[in-house]
């Protein structure tokens, strides 16, 4: 256990991980848990990966606007789509995460998830953040990834629960995460079932079918999983609901709620409390029983080594 998490610094928050996966898995104790029911719930934007100076899904759908806009210039004189080309943050910030997910959709109707899976793989594969010059594949936070990594080889099922877009997720969630794609959860569109060309196929509707934010994902997680995890992380209000859902299974339990709060190595949250997606749940989730993971003081790195 000494050598787990290696990008953690020894504080009591990791202390707290290690002996909850301890108390759990190890047979004949109290507080133990059959593999089948160890379930572990994760959001994703601010959680796995950053989401500032907006979320991921957001550049993808900055530069498939500018690709539409080619081919429909008033497209980027229209509001949203001017601020996105525009690559103007302030003025994003003030659309609710909904209508973004909304238009996020608009912007790939009438594919089939197979065509839209191919044009976010391609995109991931060279698209780099503004600030980090990175890829945003590698913009994840490996102390996550790591906790990822202990959680399953200690027989922990892992699901990413996300209001960003499913597919968008599934994508990319194997090969930074280790998370198949029938382990993610998230916002989706509606579907049409359509022949084409003699092959059935779906076809992706700019119609929204669930977004998966605050009480939703809880409908989600009964919905997808069917059992209600025995640990949840996040990182913001949005996550609540799961992470009280959570707390309030029978057994033991824990819930993890990363604070953005390190400025030099990736973002502090509460610079601006109009924009901070946490506001509530910092006072919350410690009556639960759960711990707040500080970025500053318990990452000892926030990203991967590699660049590549």
């Amino acid at each position: 256990m000494s050598n787990s998490l290696p990008s953690w610094h020894n504080t009591s928050t990791k202390q707290t991980i290690l002996e909850f996966v301890a108390a759990v898995t190890t047979a004949g104790q109290p507080d133990f848990v059959p593999p089948a029911e160890r379930i572990a719930t994760f959001d994703n934007d601010g959680t796995l990966w950053c989401e500032r100076p907006i979320q991921i899904q957001v550049f993808f759908l900055n530069d498939r606007i500018k690709s539409m806009a080619a081919e429909n210039p008033t497209l980027a004189i229209q509001q949203p789509f001017k601020a996105i080309v525009e690559q103007d943050w302030e003025t994003l910030t003030t659309f609710g995460k909904k209508e973004l997910l909304i238009l996020f959709f608009s912007s790939h109707t009438a594919m089939t998830p197979e065509e839209f899976a191919q044009l976010a793989q391609i995109w991931f594969e060279s698209a780099t953040h503004p600030r980090f010059k990175r890829l945003f594949k590698q913009c994840v936070f490996q102390p996550m990834v790591e906790l990822l990594d202990y959680l399953r080889a200690n027989d922990f099922k892992t699901f990413i629960v996300t209001g960003g877009g499913i597919e968008f997720v599934r994508t990319i969630a194997e090969e930074i995460y280790g998370i198949p794609p029938e382990q993610v959860i998230g916002s989706s569109s509606k579907t049409r079932f359509e022949w084409r060309e003699d092959q059935p196929n779906l076809i992706k509707l700019p119609e929204l079918n669930s977004f998966d934010d605050r009480e939703e994902k809880v409908n989600n997680i009964h919905l997808h999983i069917g059992r209600r995890p025995i640990l949840a992380v996040g990182n913001s209000d949005g996550d609540l609901a799961m992470m009280q859902y959570t707390a309030a299974g029978s057994g033991r339990r824990l819930t993890l709620l990363l604070h953005h709060n390190d400025v030099e190595r990736e973002d502090a949250y509460d610079r601006d409390f109009r924009l901070s997606p946490l506001t509530i749940a910092l006072d919350e989730v410690p009556k639960l029983g759960g711990r707040i993971i500080s970025m500053k003081q318990d990452f000892a790195q926030v990203f991967p080594e590699s660049r590549a």
